[in-house]
């Protein structure tokens, strides 16, 4: 009943985005070279799927994505559960992270290209950025909050490292960790899309570059909702995967 109930509020939710946005082309008659109405854009992402242009593109920004994002949060957990127990060590690292995080990860773009060539390296770099620190603040806050009653108790039953770091520190601070993979996912998509459509000569983002340039604007829209519902299926697959990570701890029940 649940999942029917969800199904159906994003049934409804399209529904109302695209009757607004054909009522939109048709009050304000606006040409289909400015505004192409939902028919086009639909027949648009039809041929994009039906040649392969479409899947040559994702294939090409999942990988340079995956690559970033992993390497990112594989970093920045083992990362942030040393600092987040070396409190004197984080105080320094502390504001150098809070000096470089505020900074787009683009505005990197051209020392990457120089340090790292073209082609998908520099696409790659830009997502790490872009997910690192996110992960990092994360884990360290989830480290800093792990209750002492863990810790005293770990104590007692003599439970050194790494098990004190892999079987209390970590489940503990999780929660927090999840945040982070959370927040690092959306940044890190965000990114990609943006270097690829500054520099890149394939992907998703590259893919609305090519298509404006051919005035093509029902192809950028198809563009655009191709890169809408893959982060959206990315997001879903991460809450999936803290929830299995979740259930193996005992954190919730299982169903």
């Amino acid at each position: 009943m649940k999942t029917l109930r969800k199904t159906t509020n994003i049934f409804i939710g399209i529904s109302i985005i695209i009757v607004i946005w054909q009522l939109t082309t048709m009050l304000f008659d606006f040409e289909e070279a400015l505004l192409p109405p939902p028919l086009m854009v639909a027949e648009g992402i039809v041929s994009l799927i039906a040649d392969g242009t479409f899947f040559e593109h994702l294939k090409v920004s999942m990988y340079r994505f995956l690559v970033g994002y992993l390497s990112a949060v594989v970093v920045a957990v083992l990362l942030g559960l040393l600092l987040g127990r070396m409190t004197k060590l984080w105080d320094v690292f502390d504001p150098i992270v809070q000096l470089l995080r505020p900074v787009a990860p683009i505005a990197w773009s051209p020392f990457i290209v120089l340090w790292f060539g073209i082609g998908s390296a520099p696409a790659i770099v830009i997502i790490f950025i872009a997910a690192f620190f996110p992960v990092l603040l994360s884990t360290v806050s989830g480290v800093k909050k792990v209750d002492g009653t863990y810790l005293k108790l770990a104590r007692n039953l003599e439970i050194k490292q790494p098990q004190l770091m892999t079987k209390i520190i970590f489940p503990a601070a999780f929660p927090a960790i999840a945040n982070g993979l959370h927040i690092g996912l959306g940044t890190a998509w965000i990114f990609l899309v943006s270097g690829e459509m500054v520099g890149a000569q394939s992907g998703l983002g590259y893919l609305i570059v090519d298509a404006r340039n051919l005035l093509r604007l029902d192809l950028v829209l198809a563009g655009i909702i191709f890169i809408g519902v893959c982060g959206l299926l990315l997001d879903k697959a991460i809450r999936l995967f803290e929830r299995w990570i979740e259930k193996q701890w005992g954190i919730v029940p299982n169903d």
